[in-house]
């Protein structure tokens, strides 16, 4: 198998194992191993995916980028929507009903405050545009294998998360549908308050920086300041 092939192979085997466990395959195996041998089962396949698509990207040669890339403009633009993914993930830890976590059903029925009021997944946005922002700044074919499954997996799963939200959580996910949107709302990301963009600014700085060592290229303002 060529890398190139193994590494689409090894996405299609994290997208489609993801799906099948979060969705027709967890019932069932919830009965047979408990819900911590289900955690444990699906944390190794995941585990295991990644791996393979880690080492994969790696044996992918360098190519002649798809589309015009690594250039400034590109960069800069990659860059804002890696600042707003940014943001999108720290605030959506605090309030977040999509979480499994004690109180979900109460926060459903709050007021959408923070990043909530951008969109009701704020995680599978942020991971959705990390992906669009490596597309624009990197688009090489080992790239595209990976962000596009990345960014699928997020916005379907968020797609789906929905659905299984309505059975689980009945009227109090229905009525929090009913207060925030799918699609972000772009008009609403300086209302959700400036603790959200500090914090997002700092996992920025410090997730681009960190980028400098695995990868060898200097991601963010890191570009013009290293």
């Amino acid at each position: 198998m060529d890398p190139l092939t193994s590494l689409l192979a090894a996405c299609v085997t994290f997208v489609g194992s993801h799906f099948a466990m979060s969705h027709p395959l967890r019932p069932p195996m919830v009965a047979a191993l408990g819900e911590k041998g289900f955690q444990a089962v699906y944390s190794l396949v995941s585990l295991a995916a990644i791996v393979w698509i880690y080492f994969a990207f790696k044996a992918v040669p360098p190519s002649v980028p798809l589309w015009p890339g690594f250039d400034d403009m590109s960069w800069v633009l990659a860059s804002v929507l890696t600042l707003v993914a940014m943001v999108l993930l720290a605030g959506s830890y605090v309030g977040n009903p999509a979480l499994p976590a004690p109180g979900a059903a109460e926060a459903a029925t709050k007021e959408p405050r923070g990043v909530f009021r951008v969109t009701r997944h704020p995680m599978m946005w942020a991971i959705g545009l990390w992906a669009l922002a490596h597309l624009i700044a990197a688009p090489t074919a080992r790239t595209l294998v990976v962000a596009s499954a990345i960014g699928f997996l997020a916005l379907v799963g968020a797609h789906l998360q929905d659905r299984k939200k309505e059975v689980l959580m009945g009227e109090a996910w229905a009525g929090w549908e009913s207060r925030t949107s799918y699609w972000p709302k772009l008009g609403k990301l300086f209302s959700v308050g400036w603790l959200w963009w500090l914090i997002g600014a700092a996992l920025w700085l410090a997730f681009t920086y960190a980028h400098i060592h695995p990868s060898g290229w200097a991601a963010g303002v890191w570009r013009w300041v290293v």
